[in-house]
């Protein structure tokens, strides 16, 4: 798909790309609602079905720094009351591409992360100490519409948060449980994408190119994790994240 794509690509959409790819990594180690701006530059670079398929290897590449990173953080009790209810949402993002166009495609990765970005801004107002994640109903729902949002847009970031916010979780133990959520879930998607043939030698060509800028992205996340405070970078994340699924939307 993307082989023939390459040649073509011009300097600002090279520029596009290994932003996003930066930001791919500063997102797997540092603030998860970056990852919504970088799924948001991809589509902008490329055709929206192509990016889908694009990114997604470079989001396995920043996984496995995450995990390898914050891997005596995560809470596997947490992690299993989501994740079955991750694969009906896949299954079900998995169809809606196999039957739409780009323009839709585009469209709908501008909508989610917009509503995304809107549900993240609800969140941020919830008591800190609720443990409404807890209970099985809110985590089967999260994990449904995380799975499609992902699928889709590579945009579960705002409903995963949303999710372990409301599990209580320290930003520590955040961090460590979404890593392992995203390369489970991540590695899940893989056939799904090359059924539809969104993955292709040329499309991992372009994510070997890219993999030093996520890498770089990695590095400076865990920086400034612990250098900053979070909440600056999140609701600067929530900010650039709306931006650029206003901007999908307005160039349709």
């Amino acid at each position: 798909m993307l082989t023939s794509l390459m040649p073509t690509l011009s300097p600002l959409d090279w520029v596009l790309l290994l932003v996003a790819a930066f930001l791919v990594g500063f997102a797997k180690t540092a603030v998860g609602g970056v990852g919504a701006v970088s799924s948001a530059l991809f589509a902008l670079a490329l055709p929206a079905r192509a990016s889908s398929g694009a990114v997604l290897p470079l989001l396995v590449a920043g996984d496995v720094i995450a995990v390898s990173t914050y891997r005596r953080s995560g809470s596997l009790s947490v992690l299993l009351r989501v994740l079955p209810a991750v694969v009906p949402g896949l299954v079900a993002g998995w169809l809606f591409i196999g039957v739409v166009d780009d323009q839709v495609m585009k469209a709908t990765i501008g909508t989610i992360i917009v509503v995304l970005v809107l549900v993240q801004l609800w969140a941020k107002r919830a008591n800190p100490e609720s443990r409404l994640g807890q209970h099985w109903a809110f985590a089967v729902g999260a994990g449904f519409v995380a799975g499609f949002a992902t699928m889709t847009a590579n945009a579960a970031g705002p409903i995963m948060a949303m999710y372990l916010i409301a599990a209580g979780m320290p930003k520590l133990q955040m961090l460590g449980t979404s890593a392992y959520f995203y390369l489970v879930v991540n590695l899940m998607k893989v056939p799904f994408s090359a059924n539809l043939d969104l993955i292709d030698a040329g499309s991992l060509v372009l994510d070997l190119a890219l993999v030093p800028a996520l890498a770089v992205g990695a590095w400076v996340g865990v920086k400034v994790i612990h250098r900053l405070d979070q909440r600056s970078f999140e609701w600067i994340a929530l900010v650039l994240s709306l931006v650029a699924g206003v901007l999908l939307l307005v160039t349709l």
